[in-house]
């Protein structure tokens, strides 16, 4: 396996850690969430249109079809939620699970709606949290608590791979 895949929650920093990682491992990087607006949606218009069930099953879908080699992977939030999709992305990765504190997930996303984040009944960052945790937890190979900088979290997960 010579992909790492990014788990974890909204705003958690998946994209950003991604790309800054891919350059300085020389890999490629794909977002999956770029992927589902590959239709000239948005995350919000496509759960709006389709449905909390029907949008987890399109990006169930798109990720079970994902090939790659060489690549640094940013799942969408709720990729935990297809059971195909983290299948496959054991089997090209290794799952590294970036575990924001809730505090700061809880700046840096507006709300849920503007955000695109789908939700099987939570109403706060800290359900959601507490939704989605042991999901996370269940399909990580490797998790890396953010507490520092930008820097601080790549360097750990190249420490840790």
């Amino acid at each position: 396996m010579n992909n790492i895949a990014l788990i974890g929650m909204p705003s958690a920093g998946k994209s950003t850690v991604g790309v800054v990682l891919a350059k300085i491992i020389g890999k490629k990087f794909i977002d999956t969430d770029l992927l589902l607006q590959e239709s000239g949606k948005t995350l919000p218009q496509l759960i709006a249109e389709l449905g909390v069930q029907k949008f987890i099953e399109l990006e169930n879908k798109t990720i079970s079809a994902l090939s790659c080699e060489n690549t640094v992977i940013a799942t969408g939030g709720s990729a935990v939620y297809g059971e195909d999709a983290m299948k496959r992305i054991k089997e090209l990765a290794t799952v590294v699970y970036l575990r924001a504190p809730e505090s700061e997930l809880e700046k840096r996303m507006e709300s849920f709606s503007a955000r695109g984040v789908v939700t099987l009944g939570a109403k706060t960052v800290t359900e959601l949290c507490a939704e989605r945790a042991p999901l996370y937890e269940k399909y990580a190979d490797i998790v890396i608590d953010e507490k520092g900088t930008l820097s601080d979290t790549v360097q750990e997960i190249l420490d840790r791979i």
